[in-house]
């Protein structure tokens, strides 16, 4: 049976039935993942049923799972995690709804509260789900909700970058870093990014103005006042949140995304006289749309570093989990 004709037979099924999933047993290190047998999820009111063909892998799925982040909204266990995910739709809320069965689209899940990514089957709120870029495939698709929402929230929507701005990006080559370099780029920002030595170049090829090595160099010493700062480091390594307040100009602004990163951040930011806020991804189907254009446009590029079977979960989860990862990380659930 072809993918479109399990499709088919999906959504005229009444019967509830199972799919494969990686469930977590209990808090912890990996130990406490297994891929299970369990109910495939039945949409409400408002949300699709979407085949998962490919799932991102965020640090705050690791989180989550070690018994941080998000630990506080799962109910129970088992429990299937996982945030970002990119498939095709088997059932719509209704006839005439933009999208249908069989349409290919990327998106983010209703996690913890709900079943995550991390299955075969997911029943997402329709207000986190759009069509995904044309030009990538569902693994590459994959790899952008979560972290293309977080970049665009903290580069566009609170920095507000433009002309003539200079921004500061922390952690440069990752998820988030790697597309906050080239949404401040692209909106004409003068873009200073830190990153380890190997990926210095590639960041300047990806639209950084200047890139800091922060492996021999100290930034401080280095870049000139800035007017935004886009933290995604907190005060968890070598202090570079707290850092960051010398380079900014008076009333200058400092978006902390990594929760939990730097408890003291408002009281920092108020005695050093600069503003600052955290950030907190929100779904939103009309921005992932905007994302997918520039995407399809070729202005916005999204790296994948490794795409891992779902059986080796727990190997992603680790690689993830200690860090330097250059992009995203994404796990393949079932072929298309």
């Amino acid at each position: 049976m072809t993918l479109h004709e399990e499709i088919a037979t999906a959504a005229s099924a009444t019967d509830r039935e199972t799919m494969r999933a990686v469930v977590l047993d209990h808090f912890g290190d990996t130990g406490g993942l297994r891929i299970a047998e369990v109910p495939r999820p039945v949409p409400v009111v408002g949300e699709l049923l979407v085949r998962v063909i490919a799932a991102g892998l965020n640090p705050i799925d690791v989180k989550t799972r070690a018994g941080s982040g998000e630990a506080a909204g799962v109910a129970g266990f088992p429990a299937v995690l996982g945030h970002d995910f990119s498939g095709v739709v088997v059932s719509s809320p209704y006839e005439a709804f933009r999208l249908q069965p069989g349409d290919e689209v990327y998106g983010l899940s209703g996690a913890p509260r709900s079943t995550g990514s991390f299955a075969e089957y997911l029943s997402v709120p329709a207000q986190h789900v759009a069509e995904k870029p044309k030009v990538l495939s569902h693994a590459d698709a994959a790899a952008l909700p979560l972290a293309a929402l977080a970049a665009w929230g903290a580069v566009v929507e609170l920095a507000k970058a433009h002309e003539g701005q200079r921004l500061l990006v922390h952690a440069g080559a990752g998820g988030v870093g790697h597309l906050a370099v080239q949404l401040g780029a692209y909106f004409g920002a003068h873009v200073v990014a830190t990153a380890s030595g190997p990926n210095t170049g590639w960041l300047r090829e990806l639209g950084a103005a200047e890139v800091v090595d922060h492996t021999t160099e100290r930034f401080e010493d280095l870049v000139a006042p800035v007017d935004a700062v886009i933290d995604l480091v907190g005060d968890r390594a070598d202090h570079t949140g707290p850092r960051s307040l010398g380079v900014l100009r008076p009333g200058g602004l400092l978006v902390n995304v990594p929760s939990g990163s730097w408890p003291t951040l408002l009281a920092d930011a108020e005695a050093a006289g600069v503003r600052a806020t955290t950030y907190r991804t929100v779904p939103d189907a009309a921005t992932l749309s905007v994302i997918s254009r520039l995407v399809d446009s070729g202005d916005l590029r999204v790296a994948v570093q490794e795409v891992f079977p779902l059986d080796r979960i727990a190997e992603a989860q680790r690689l993830v989990e200690g860090g330097h990862v250059r992009g995203k990380v994404v796990v393949r659930i079932c072929d298309y």
